[in-house]
């Protein structure tokens, strides 16, 4: 029989540590990075496993996952299939990530004045307020663009589209295990700067068990992290703040 501290120390053996991605990166695109970590970690899988598997080179998955480069769509669905995790969810974010990506990448991609082509004329001065003005509106485009690709990778269930998600914990007991009505996962990955139904399931399972995480907004931020760190200390796990299976298991018991 498995000691519950032989389990934890195997379980930590496979999640390495991954380094913090880029904080330049856009919401869509962070999401789309941390759950391909996350599946390469729950499958336990090798750089060159993955390699073989999609076609796409070990060097390629590297940049990937270190989020230095968006994989293709292709290299995503590839991954998808043969790992047997879901590929519509998959390509609906990479959607997403990739044109949070392109946008971001406009100002790099504009290409120089061919040899031998006339010159454009120089822009005539305009007055700064004229400037602060196109800030501006720049600005509240990209503000607009942003709420886009949030309602698009977490559509709200509200009946106002643009009203963010809301949460109601429904604390139950079934066969031993507590549940607050909002997901039933007991293995999926959830840490810091992830949004949703999980996150939200563990903020209400963690008031119950006497560790505040402040608002039940769906959104894993310090206060969660910090109350799920308790939580671990309690439970004797490993305290790194990521809800792994050994800590769903002290939520919900």
């Amino acid at each position: 029989m498995v000691s519950q501290h032989g389990t934890c120390e195997k379980w930590k053996r496979i999640m390495p540590r991954w380094k913090a991605l880029p904080e330049a990166l856009a919401p869509s695109v962070h999401e789309l990075f941390l759950r391909l970590r996350q599946l390469k970690d729950a499958r336990e899988l090798s750089l060159a496993q993955i390699a073989a598997k999609t076609g796409y080179s070990t060097s390629s998955w590297e940049r990937y996952l270190a989020g230095r480069s968006l994989p293709p769509r292709q290299a995503v669905e590839a991954f998808a299939r043969a790992y047997s995790a879901d590929p519509d969810r998959l390509l609906a974010l990479h959607e997403v990530a990739a044109d949070a990506w392109a946008r971001a990448a406009v100002p790099e991609q504009r290409t120089a004045t061919p040899p031998g082509a006339p010159a454009d004329p120089p822009a005539p001065q305009r007055p700064r307020r004229g400037r602060r003005v196109r800030i501006a509106v720049v600005a509240g485009a990209l503000v607009m663009s942003v709420a886009a690709v949030l309602l698009a990778v977490r559509p709200w269930h509200d009946s106002d589209p643009a009203a963010p998600p809301s949460y109601v914990c429904r604390i139950s007991r079934t066969d031993g295990l507590w549940y607050a009505g909002l997901s039933r996962t007991r293995t999926d990955l959830v840490q810091q700067g992830m949004a949703g139904a999980e996150v939200a399931e563990i903020q209400c399972l963690l008031k119950r068990a006497g560790f505040p995480p402040g608002d039940v907004d769906g959104i894993y931020g310090d206060l969660t992290q910090r109350a799920v760190r308790r939580l671990q200390t309690k439970h004797h796990l490993s305290v790194d703040g990521v809800v792994g299976p050994h800590t769903w298991e002290a939520l919900r018991g």
